[in-house]
């Protein structure tokens, strides 16, 4: 394949004759510097390079110069630009690119049986790639698939280097093309990614596209910035065949256009064109400087530009500024409706012009997208509309039919039939290829602002990928839209009752339950009980999110095992792996015996979903009760189903939930660096980042940072909260709670583990509080509230259905030996205390029978069994130390040598100094001081001895260079060590 650059006229280097009004094209100026770089960095050597610059200032030219240089000419390159339409395409830079070469057919390329997965992108090429392969079984997987196609392709075609111009505009599909590039193993294309950066302000893509780049590759970014005074001369005098431009002149067109390369262009072009640039001879006469005005934008230069010209012309630019992305020259003539000779004269007048130029094969578009916007802009609204009828007229009698841009153009004329149609066949596209963002947006635009009727919106609404939306704005309009509808009124019971069912799984994915399961109630009597609705309806009101009593989950989660019987054996196993999971989270022993019905074969694609989804919510249903090696051959079958189906997203979530097992058992080893990863992914959904986060927190705590992991663990209540995930809530507070009361803090810990009890006992979901309750009573116990923990241990003993649930009756022994130790009562204390250490160690759950083992101890001790209670706190203490927990091995240390028992002193790796840094210690004490705590009350919280207190209170002072704790409060504040004292959580 030839070298294909989308989007640029041929550059020259040196002088040119004048074209139209005796104004030349200019020369590159003042880029020397960078093209050099992009010579230098892009050789045989897979490179990434960034070209950063605001619109205007030449990131395009520079590429096409550097593409036509003896170094680029060494490339097979193809070269994409992102338009600037409202519709997002599914990887249509990159297709478009492809499909404006010279490849007429990929027949003899070899391409493998992946390369069917590229057929809805490529409808042209279909007959030439191999089948559609058997549809994916998620999301993450098809896009996966078309990403590995897509590379696959580009190397079949030997494209070396890829270049994406104006990438501030591409649709997320082709952002994680890019990505996939970037990671992959071995050479791989150069990728050059040009882009605006005020317009990706907050947006972390570019990061994360420097972040995955592989290690052998060279990575360069240029940042274009305008012209200086002389090189605005320059650029001027290259137009105006080298003649001498005089400083003065050159001052008032730099003062105006700011050096911006295109509206220094734009302004030479238009002052020539309106005679204020006469030519004499060999040079220039320019009238008096006072007389010349120049526009303050590139939109008013265009415009003028533009105005001077004649009818046909205008006719043409107008056209071409309402379609926007590259046209068929014969295609444009029909949108324009002129005569074919005046349309011949008015695009050749505009590309003389150099407001549009010619592309690939016949094609034509405006050089640059602020002229086509400026023309845009200026246009009629009504002159608009016809042109945008007249558009998807003309384009729907192109094969295949570009979907989203008829989209587009129908929606500008406001026809919403034909704009829901093209809409809803586009989003199909984009589903097809797992790029569910896109069909998101497509779906939510016609939803939300097209007058969509009932029906047809029930097939759209069932269609919409909720997962693809960040955050809840877009669920918010979906929910008004559907709404609106509901409240005209639907003739149709059915169809309005299959409306409230859409509205109600829109409600659900906002976390508002109480209306969702509103909406189901109402729904449920007319919905079409030949279809699976009902069935999955009853499974959303019986899943424990909420505040809802267990009693009325059950009720529904069997009200949907009983409907399941008269349905297709597909959707029973749907009912069946839904309800499985549901049952265990509620505590009831019958999860297990639905859970033993599911199958690791499937039957059908769409089985493989169900099964592997099925498996992973079995195993975290196994994990809450304490049964961990069932959760572990439950999650192991998941992530074997995952890899086998490519269910990419699914994977992610089993090794999520993974993370937490490891965890419980005590596997710790590279269990941090895991969590951070999965916590900083873009594929999680927020409220599946939640777990990771907590365990990174729970680490954390264990290590002795407690300042930052109370930081994280209030990320990961924040999220569980907002996602009614109550389970996860109590997890999660509990072991904020426990940092509470570390730090002596005690009242604390009873604010922010009373709702999350609460919700616990009004639910009856009593397997929830394993973590919570405990830690609620050590905090009662804490404030002399005895008799209501007493109570509380009473509820959550009674609450506890019948079955093996290891765990909960673990937590509750627990529970009665923090009572029994209350009451002074040291020798049944130890007993139940040492009866909880064993059945936790039975799980196995290490961490958690190592504490409870020393609290036997510590009361062994009070009782008078010394010498037994030294002896059972030794054993702690090895087995403390086979786990990252320096803060519980230092503690269970002082024990030992406080009664005279010799410990060792260990380093335990890593640096052993921190610079000018703070050690985590000494975060520690300085966050506390911060609150005004005195040393002593510092060295209780954190049990140290108050001179060790003192010692890293005087180390952080001298790393800050202050003499006073005042001073060393303000200067951690402001360095966002510790908060503000009063703006903690849990206060």
């Amino acid at each position: 394949m030839e070298a294909v650059v989308v989007g640029g006229d041929s550059p020259r280097r040196g002088a040119a004759e004048p074209d139209v009004d005796g104004v030349a094209a200019p020369l590159l100026i003042g880029r020397e510097g960078e093209l050099a770089r992009l010579e230098q960095v892009l050789t045989d050597t897979s490179a990434l390079v960034l070209v950063e610059g605001e619109a205007g200032v030449g990131k395009s030219r520079l590429l096409e110069e550097f593409l036509a240089s003896p170094a680029g000419g060494v490339h097979c390159a193809l070269t994409a630009v992102c338009p600037p339409v409202r519709e997002p395409y599914t990887l249509g830079p990159i297709v478009e690119a492809l499909l404006a070469t010279d490849v007429g057919t990929v027949a003899g390329l070899g391409l493998s049986s992946l390369a069917g997965a590229l057929r809805p992108l490529f409808p042209e090429w279909a007959e030439h790639l191999p089948p559609t392969p058997e549809p994916a079984g998620d999301a993450s997987a098809a896009r996966h698939r078309v990403l590995r196609a897509l590379a696959e392709l580009l190397d079949r075609l030997g494209v070396g280097l890829l270049v994406v111009d104006d990438a501030q505009w591409s649709d997320d599909a082709t952002r994680e093309f890019l990505l996939f590039l970037a990671e992959r193993h071995g050479q791989g294309p150069s990728l050059v990614v040009a882009y605006r950066p005020e317009d990706l302000v907050g947006d972390p893509w570019l990061l994360r596209l420097s972040g995955r780049l592989r290690p052998h590759r060279a990575r360069l970014r240029v940042v274009l910035d305008p012209l200086d005074e002389p090189g605005t001369a320059a650029l001027a005098s290259s137009m105006l065949a080298n003649q001498e431009v005089s400083g003065e002149f050159a001052q008032h067109l730099h003062a105006r256009t700011e050096g911006v390369p295109l509206a220094v262009e734009e302004c030479v072009r238009l002052m020539a064109r309106r005679g204020d640039l006469v030519r004499r001879g060999q040079g220039w006469k320019r009238l008096p400087l006072d007389e010349i005005v120049v526009p303050p934008t590139v939109r008013d230069t265009v415009l003028e530009h533009a105005g001077r010209l004649d009818g046909a012309t205008r006719a043409v630019l107008r056209a071409a500024a309402v379609v926007a992305d590259p046209i068929a020259e014969h295609l444009l003539a029909r949108i324009s409706e002129l005569p074919p000779a005046e349309f011949a004269a008015g695009l050749a007048e505009a590309v003389a012009r150099r407001l549009l130029h010619r592309r690939d094969h016949h094609r034509v578009s405006f050089r640059h997208v602020l002229a086509g916007r400026a023309i845009y802009d200026a246009m009629d609204e009504r002159d608009r509309r016809t042109l945008h009828e007249r558009a998807g007229r003309v384009l729907e009698t192109v094969t295949p039919r570009p979907l989203a841009q008829l989209a587009r153009h129908f929606r500008q004329v406001g026809d919403g039939e034909r704009w829901g149609r093209y809409a809803e066949l586009s989003a199909d596209v984009a589903l097809q290829t797992g790029d569910e963002t896109t069909a998101g947006a497509l779906l939510h635009d016609v939803l939300t602002n097209g007058d969509v009727p009932a029906e047809q919106m029930c097939a759209l609404v069932e269609k919409v990928p909720f997962g693809s939306f960040t955050g809840p704005c877009r669920l918010r309009d979906l929910a008004a839209a559907v709404r609106r509808v509901l409240d005209v009124g639907v003739p149709d019971p059915g169809v309005e009752a299959n409306l409230r069912f859409q509205l109600a799984r829109i409600l659900n994915d906002m976390e508002e339950f109480d209306e969702a399961h509103a909406e189901l109630e109402r729904a449920l009597p007319h919905l079409d009980r030949r279809r699976a609705s009902p069935a999955v309806a009853m499974m959303l009101l019986g899943w424990p999110r909420g505040r809802s009593p267990a009693a009325r989950h059950l009720t529904w989660l069997d009200r949907a095992a009983e409907f399941a019987r008269s349905l297709e054996p597909s959707d029973r196993l749907r009912v069946a792996a839904g309800r499985a999971p549901a049952l265990l989270q509620l505590g009831d022993e019958r999860g297990w015996a639905e859970a033993a019905q599911i199958p690791q074969t499937a039957r059908t694609v769409r089985d493989r979903r169900i099964i592997t989804v099925g498996y992973l919510n079995i195993g975290d249903g196994a994990m809450r009760w304490g049964r961990y090696a069932e959760a572990d051959g439950w999650l192991a079958t998941a992530r074997r189903l995952a890899v086998e189906y490519e269910q990419v997203r699914i994977r992610e979530l089993v090794d999520s939930t993974r993370l937490h097992l490891d965890w419980f058992t005590g596997a710790w080893n590279g269990l941090a660096e895991r969590a951070a990863t999965m916590a900083d992914t873009d594929d999680l959904h927020p409220v599946s980042r939640v777990e990771p986060i907590m365990i990174i927190g729970l680490l954390r705590m264990a290590a002795g940072d407690l300042v930052q992991a109370a930081r994280e663990i209030e990320r990961a209540v924040a999220g569980a909260r907002d996602a009614g995930a109550w389970d996860t809530v109590a997890e999660a507070v509990a072991t904020l709670v426990q940092i509470r009361l570390r730090e002596g803090r005690p009242d604390a810990a009873l604010t922010l583990s009373r709702d999350p009890c609460e919700v616990v006992a009004e639910k009856g979901v009593w397997l929830w509080g394993t973590d919570v309750v405990p830690a609620r009573v050590q905090a009662l116990l804490a404030v002399g509230a005895t008799a209501q923990a007493q109570d509380l241990v009473d509820a959550f003993a009674r609450g506890l259905p019948a079955g093996r649930l290891p765990a909960p009756r673990a937590a509750v022994l627990d529970c009665r030996g923090l009572l029994a130790e209350a009451a002074g009562d040291h020798a049944s204390a130890a007993v139940l205390f040492g009866r909880a250490a064993a059945a936790w160690a039975a799980l196995p759950r290490p961490y958690g029978a190592a504490l409870s083992r020393e609290r036997q101890a510590g009361c062994l001790i009070r009782a008078g069994a010394v010498p037994e209670g030294l002896d059972l706190i030794a054993d702690v203490l090895d087995g403390l130390s086979s786990l990252p927990a320096s803060l519980d091995v230092d503690r269970v240390a002082r024990t030992l040598r406080a009664h005279g028992r010799q410990v060792p002193r260990v380093w335990r790796g890593g640096r052993k100094g921190y610079g000018p840094d703070l050690s985590p210690r000494e975060r520690e004490v300085v966050a506390l001081a911060a609150e005004g705590r005195t040393n002593r009350e510092i060295a209780d919280a954190l049990h140290r001895s108050h001179h060790t207190v003192a010692s890293q209170m005087k180390s952080a002072m001298r790393k800050f260079g202050v003499s006073s704790r005042a001073a060393l409060t303000a200067r951690a504040i402001g360095a966002g060590l510790v908060a503000e004292p009063g703006t903690g959580a849990g206060e």
